[in-house]
C-alpha cells in the first residue's frame, strides 16, 4: 500500500511538472534565421542565442506579465544596446519588441518554435 501511494505520489509530481513548464520556454527560430533559447532563470526567462554570428550572448530576460504577454528588456546583440522589451504569444510564434523613449520608437520581430 505504502510503495503505491509512493508511486502515484511520483508520477503526480513528474506530470504536474510538465503541466507548469511555461509556453515560452524552448528553442526560438528568429527573423535572422539565429535560434534562440528562452529558459527559466531566477523567476524570469532568459533569453541566449545559441546559433548564428552572435552564439552563446545573452540577449534577453522576461517576466511573465499574463495571458501569453511578457515584458523585460532585450539586446541587440549586433550593437549590445539594451531596449525595454516585450513579448506577446501566439501559438508556435513569438511577437518580441523593444522600444526607447518610453514606447515612442519600437522595433519588433515574430519568432518560430522550433
Amino acid at each position: 500500500m505504502l510503495r503505491r501511494f509512493g508511486l502515484v505520489t511520483a508520477a503526480t509530481l513528474l506530470l504536474g511538472t510538465a503541466a507548469f513548464a511555461d509556453p515560452i520556454a524552448g528553442n526560438w527560430r528568429t527573423e535572422a534565421g539565429a535560434t534562440a533559447q528562452i529558459a527559466s532563470c531566477g523567476g524570469s526567462f532568459c533569453i541566449t542565442l545559441k546559433t548564428g554570428k552572435h552564439a552563446g550572448k545573452s540577449i534577453g530576460k522576461f517576466k511573465a506579465a499574463g495571458e501569453g504577454n511578457y515584458t523585460g528588456s532585450i539586446t541587440d546583440p549586433a550593437n549590445d544596446k539594451t531596449y525595454s522589451g516585450k513579448g506577446a504569444l501566439s501559438g508556435a510564434t513569438l511577437k518580441m519588441s523593444g522600444c526607447v523613449l518610453g514606447g515612442l520608437i519600437c522595433r519588433s520581430q515574430t519568432w518560430t518554435k522550433l
